[in-house]
């Protein structure tokens, strides 16, 4: 499932839920989906941070990399 289409099915779940309210079987779907998401976001982010790269202004030299978190 691609995020445009998670972000949408997220969103639909969440105006029923305002609506009507949500099934068992929807609020499990529902909790499902915002973990695909959270993840695909934490792992994008991860990558931005991986990709950072630090230089020092002192020697001129720079590290890039993985850096201890």
């Amino acid at each position: 499932m691609d995020i445009d289409s998670l972000v949408a099915r997220i969103n639909e779940l969440a105006r029923k839920q305002k609506s009507t309210g949500l099934s068992e079987e929807e609020l499990v779907e529902r909790a499902k989906l915002r973990e695909i998401y959270l993840g695909n976001i934490r792992n994008n982010f991860r990558q931005q941070l991986d990709s950072i790269e630090v230089v020092d202004d002192d020697k001129g030299q720079g590290h890039q990399g993985k850096l201890k978190h």
